[in-house]
């Protein structure tokens, strides 16, 4: 679909979407809505299936390209860590620039980097690896007075070039044609781009260009340059070679710059991201092969199987208790799925495995959305309604709750895609399209559903299983000695996190060995895995490569491990040949950079949850919300340390996902007690809380019930490299179901008491206060 056509569309669906939430004719409001949906689907669908482009996978689900990088000692002063740290930062900066693709980038050895980038075509190809190698030295220097007449005295044999400048080319675009100069430019030059702070690409009427801003250094020095050479030509130059040459109209302060040329748009934005990210030192491209999947062709399946029959189980569970809503239920469950789907095939967008742990999040999501609807409207047929009336209060009764609990993790979302790189960007990707996605479906499409089954199908009559009938558990009658217990368990799991020291973490944060194996026959990536299984290696990286028609087998592995694996690999096959092509080591593909901006990223998510649920709430329930949620997370962490696992990026999608389903979980909770305390319900602030959490559990129960059935179908079936990530899920959601219960609600009592303000009183918005 070309652009043109996506953005009216894009405006007829926004129309539609306003007109359907301001109209208050029920006709009208379920025809916008059943237009909205099929037109949604279909803009989807259109985005999914051939010939449009299908989504992108990365490079642990596809395969793809890899890069060798060598840095190239110029100085003779020898290649340092620094020196390779920086290089590496630059090139995931670079490769970051080309759309969410979750490189692989590491260190291998002393002065190489190893670049893993998912599905490249030809001309990709040689595009990042220019991209890679470019070293961006930006010089700004000064073209001679005389420049034109200088060089064509030296052309007659009449001249000679002045010291200090140097013959450059230059083409330029007169009146629609191509035409190459020559100029007298300084070979010193007057400003370095050292100083460039930013850069970013435009388009104006000129065409494509790129703007730059300096540092206050920089600023001085390119107004003092442009303000004593008004009227005169300044070359610009990257690399060495001559991008423009305008001519200095007036002298220009404030340190913004910009740079015209004959460029594209992507040239455009490749020479801005090469200008924000110069390396320092340059590096040359020694090795490019085509890599297999690193999950591995036989963990992918398993993967894909142990899904499928996950969520067949949900969608099972959920027809059988909730009959025909559970239909409708799973109805829009498909929708949601589609939609996210096709949002990540429009936007480009590399579907990984932390991005599959935002979807299962977001289908958990969806589901729980459902289910609080669903409780609600066996809530109000309970209270003696007509069918039609309780669907209305249901919905009306559950939006807040759903609300709340998805624009909290949106929050964390938006800001670990502002702030983050790598995976845990494709991971909030996922998970934004999918919140948008889950409150679409939940929201609109199953109310417009019930709406055309009740005033065009004669529905009558909605049945619904009820395995968890109503309850009055006293759950805060202990709270203290709960959240002695709580307190003891995050101790316990502090402390066995920090004797293990480096032991918790894999080779995606501390490096480890690399082997490169050829072999005299094809060999089953299944096999090779099977075979370190054996020896407690069975969760390495394995790719399978071709170098000039030789069949690779690459291994990472931890440290001082390759002599056990190659070992291990000639005993179980001793049939494929084995011979040693290289035996390295990799740095961690987590550098310092990108998991302190991704810690960062997730601290100002908490705070700008503290501050939502604040607002929308009250101040204890916000630090209730945070404090289970951090409960959470370092119990997980905690009991998966205990077990004697290591924390991997896979491992990081999963703490993610429990964080996030963490919130939603206690919001949930916390919606129902501020619905109670607005209503004015008699009683304690204690009975208030207690009789909303014993109203709401059925829920969590059902919730917590669906999305461990899905994740347990992960951890037995999906194989070994998958079972940590299910494992760390199947924890987190149990602790968190824990939390919404015994943990959050405490804390909120216990601020109240210890605060001695009135909770009731500021949730109603009364600015007096009084001892609860």
């Amino acid at each position: 679909m070309s652009p043109t056509l996506t953005f009216f569309a894009g405006l007829l669906l926004l129309s539609l979407l306003i007109w359907y939430f301001f109209t208050d004719y029920s006709l009208r409001k379920r025809t916008i809505g059943l237009v909205l949906t099929v037109f949604l689907v279909s803009f989807c669908l259109e985005a999914i299936i051939p010939p449009a482009q299908k989504i992108r996978l990365g490079l642990d689900l596809r395969g793809g390209t890899s890069f060798l990088l060598r840095l190239v000692d110029e100085t003779g002063e020898g290649i340092t860590p620094a020196t390779l740290d920086q290089a590496i930062e630059v090139i995931r900066k670079r490769v970051d620039q080309f759309g969410v693709s979750e490189p692989i980038i590491t260190s291998q050895g002393a002065d190489s980097i190893l670049v893993q980038i998912p599905g490249l075509d030809t001309a990709q190809l040689a595009q990042t690896k220019e991209q890679l190698q470019r070293v961006a030295k930006l010089e700004f220097s000064m073209v001679h007075p005389q420049s034109e007449s200088i060089l064509a005295q030296v052309d007659g044999g009449t001249g000679v070039l002045p010291p200090g400048y140097a013959v450059k080319e230059y083409t330029d675009k007169i009146e629609g044609r191509e035409k190459t100069f020559r100029l007298l430019v300084k070979q010193r030059p007057d400003l370095t781009g050292e100083h460039v702070t930013s850069a970013n690409a435009f388009y104006d009427v000129q065409g494509y260009g790129v703007a730059m801003k300096l540092d206050g250094d920089g600023a001085k020095m390119f107004g003092d340059l442009t303000a004593g050479n008004v009227g005169q030509r300044l070359a610009i130059l990257l690399d060495g070679e001559v991008q423009s040459a305008p001519s200095i109209r007036q002298p220009i302060y404030g340190g913004q710059a910009v740079i015209t040329g004959r460029f594209s748009d992507q040239e455009a934005r490749n020479l801005a991201s090469v200008l924000e990210n110069p390396l320092r030192t340059p590096v040359q491209v020694e090795e490019v092969r085509s890599v297999s999947a690193s999950l591995g062709a036989d963990s992918i399946k398993s993967g894909v199987g142990a899904g499928i029959l996950g969520l067949c189980l949900t969608v099972a569970f959920v027809l059988l208790y909730y009959r025909l809503a559970g239909l409708v239920a799973c109805l829009a469950l498909g929708v949601n799925i589609v939609l996210l789907f096709g949002a990540m095939c429009m936007f480009g967008f590399v579907l990984t495995l932390p991005g599959i742990a935002g979807i299962i999040l977001t289908i958990g999501m969806a589901v729980d959305a459902n289910v609080l609807i669903f409780e609600r409207l066996r809530e109000e047929l309970a209270a003696g309604k007509s069918l039609g009336t309780a669907i209305h209060s249901a919905y009306d009764k559950a939006f807040s709750a759903i609300f709340d609990a998805n624009v909290t993790t949106l929050i964390t979302s938006a800001i670990l895609f502002w702030q983050a790189t790598g995976p845990v960007k494709g991971f909030a990707i996922t998970l934004t399209l999918g919140i948008v996605a889950s409150m679409f479906s939940a929201l609109l499409f199953t109310h417009v559903a019930f709406g055309w089954m009740l005033e065009n199908f004669g529905l009558k009559k909605l049945r619904m299983l009820n395995w968890i009938p109503s309850r009055s558990i006293d759950f805060l009658r202990h709270r203290r000695v709960v959240l002695t217990l709580s307190s003891l368990v995050l101790l316990a799991s502090v402390g066995f996190f920090a004797f293990r020291g480096e032991k918790n973490f894999g080779i995606d944060f501390t490096g480890g060995d690399l082997i490169v194996l050829g072999t005299k026959q094809e060999v089953p990536l299944a096999d090779v895995r099977s075979s370190l299984d054996k020896i407690g290696m069975g969760d390495s990286e394995i790719q399978r490569s071709e170098d000039q028609g030789h069949e690779l087998i690459t291994i990472q592995g931890r440290f001082n491990t390759a002599s056990q694996i190659i070992g291990q690999l000639q005993q179980d096959l001793p049939d494929a040949g084995w011979s040693v092509q290289q035996n390295d080591t990799v740095g961690p593909r987590v550098g310092k950079e990108l998991a302190g901006r991704s810690l960062f990223a997730l601290a100002l998510g908490m705070i700008g949850i503290l501050i939502y649920v604040t607002v929308r709430f009250e101040f204890s329930f916000a630090l209730g919300a945070i404090l289970a949620l951090l409960h959470d997370v370092i119990i997980t962490v905690g009991v998966f340390s205990m077990l004697g696992r290591e924390i991997s990026l896979v491992m990081v999608g999963a703490v993610l996902t429990i964080a996030g389903y963490s919130i939603n979980d206690t919001i949930v909770v916390f919606d129902r007690v501020r619905e109670g305390l607005m209503a004015g319900r008699r009683g304690t602030l204690t009975e208030v809380m207690n009789a909303c959490i014993n109203e709401t559990l059925g829920r969590t129960i059902l919730t917590g019930g669906t999305t461990l059935l899905a994740t347990a179908a992960l951890f037995f079936l999906g194989g070994t490299v998958l079972s940590d990530f299910a494992l760390a899920i199947l924890i987190g959601v149990a602790v968190g179901t824990y939390s919404s219960i015994f943990v959050a609600a405490p804390i909120v009592l216990w601020w109240t008491q210890r605060t001695g303000r009135s909770i009731r009183r500021e949730v109603l918005g009364d600015p007096e206060t009084r001892t609860t």
